[in-house]
This record gives structure tokens, sequence and C-alpha cells, in this order.
């Protein structure tokens, strides 16, 4: 079944694909829950046209992402934190801390856009992480976990 989505669905699409799910998914969950519409050929020349001026919009947002991607990739973050003699954190080093480290550096992330790239920080050391900034354009960001 052909579906326009209405916001941006994780693993499916962004806000005004045109794509083919299931038709059990569209009508049990996307349509009901106002995520995606039926893709009739009305709504996808309605749909055609809003494309098309949010084109022009979306060309800015791309080039600014583009620039702090960059910006992004040269920037070290020092993560303070309290450990034991042996280098072993107290608790662990979440996103959060590193969105608020890099709200710091006069960045503005969503925590939920920072992907680590291990699953739980424990010890102290240099690790990565991974920002998405737009739809395909993420950047690598260093940051050190330090004791206080």
């Amino acid at each position: 079944m052909e579906i326009i989505l209405q916001q941006d669905v994780p693993n499916l699409g962004y806000k005004h694909d045109v794509v083919n799910v299931k038709p059990g998914y569209a009508r049990n969950f996307l349509i009901p829950k106002g995520l995606a519409i039926e893709a009739t050929e009305s709504a996808k020349k309605m749909n055609a046209e809003i494309v098309k001026q949010k084109q022009h919009k979306e060309e800015k947002i791309r080039k600014e992402a583009h620039e702090n991607a960059t910006k992004l990739a040269n920037v070290v973050l020092k993560i303070s934190t309290k450990a034991g003699e042996s280098g072993k954190i107290f608790g662990s080093i979440t996103t959060i801390q590193i969105a608020q480290a890099l709200q710091e550096q006069g960045f503005t992330v969503d925590r939920k856009s920072i992907i680590l790239a291990e699953d739980h920080i424990k010890t102290l050391g240099t690790y990565k992480a991974k920002v998405k900034l737009y739809k395909d354009i993420s950047a690598e960001v260093s940051f050190e976990v330090v004791a206080e």
C-alpha cells in the first residue's frame, strides 16, 4: 500500500516521503496515529507542491548542517566525572552529558540525535560519538572522560 508520511518515522522515511508498506501496518498503525495518509492521486499532487516549496528551505538547512558537521569534526570535548582510583567512573556517561558539553561549546544538539559508539561508558578514556545533524548528515565527535 502506498502512503505519504506526515511525520518522520524511524526506519521508514521522512516527512512527505511516499513509501510502500504492508496494508495492515498502514491501516492499523500509521494512518490512525496521524503519521501517514493514503497516497491518492490528489494527495500526491498536493504533496508534490508542498515538497517543491520546501526544497529551497531544505537546501539552506542542509548547507548549515554541513557547516556544523565540519566544525564538530574538530571539537574535542572533556567530560569530567567522579571516578575511583582504578579509573572506573561512578555511574556512566550518557548522551545527556555529551549534549551539555556540546552546549557549552556553542552547539545546540538534541540528546536523541547523539549515538554512542559503545553502549555503556564506565571507564576513563577517549571515546567517539556520532551526532546526527540532518537526515543523512552526521559528524563524529571525540570526547575524553576525565576524573574530577
